[in-house]
């Protein structure tokens, strides 16, 4: 099934929503939250996800919450593992209570 929107990683929203907009770099970016400038880079290019532990440093620096990057990365991933198994998950049977009452 073709999705209607585009999955947006989001290492994207942290680049166009958040440093671009701020004039922020990813190297000062990675700088300010401690952590190696590889790290933000393959996470803007989405090539790795944004981890608990980056998660909290970013709340940190923006002033917002850990728990909206992470389900921003938790949206992606089931999505992403949603189209995966787009071949598996149909065949799945629902476990109905009722049926086994």
């Amino acid at each position: 099934m073709m999705r209607e929107v585009p999955l947006v990683h989001p290492g994207e929203i942290l680049l166009k929503d958040w440093l671009e907009p701020m004039g922020i770099t990813q190297y000062a970016l990675a700088k300010a939250i401690q952590v190696p400038r590889r790290r933000i880079n393959e996470i803007v290019q989405g090539h790795r996800a944004i981890t608990a532990d980056t998660a909290t440093r970013l709340a940190v620096f923006f002033g917002v919450d850990a728990e909206g990057w992470m389900a921003l990365q938790a949206h992606y991933d089931t999505q992403m593992v949603r189209e995966r198994l787009s071949d598996v998950l149909p065949r799945i049977p629902r476990y109905d209570q009722a049926a086994h009452a």
